[in-house]
């Protein structure tokens, strides 16, 4: 996140930072995140929390209801950051290069 926000500043971006770890994070948003994101990708299955879960949480992944209730339940299971782009346009990650060639 932070080399995100330091490259957003840089380049003079105006952008809009939720943190959902603090703030929370409703249903919906995951909802429309999961259409462009499969539960997998966005599901980050190398954190701690992740691997802190109860093998029956683990299986998550395998149904959208169930990603959602548990990234609702344990929000810092979310990869970050997750960005909209606006026009229907979503990344997911951070690859410089990549972010470069979309904004």
């Amino acid at each position: 996140m932070q080399k995100a926000i330091k490259w957003l500043d840089a380049k003079g971006i105006t952008y809009t930072f939720h943190n959902y770890k603090e703030q929370g994070i409703d249903a919906a948003t995951l909802e429309r995140w999961l259409q462009h994101f499969a539960a997998d990708k966005l599901i980050n299955t190398k954190s701690t929390t992740y691997k802190a879960l109860p093998d029956t949480e683990k299986d998550c992944i395998a149904s959208q209801p169930k990603a959602i209730a548990t990234m609702l339940a344990h929000n810092s299971i979310i990869k970050r950051p997750v960005w909209d782009l606006g026009n229907g346009k979503m990344y997911l990650g951070w690859n410089e290069a990549e972010l470069n060639a979309l904004l």
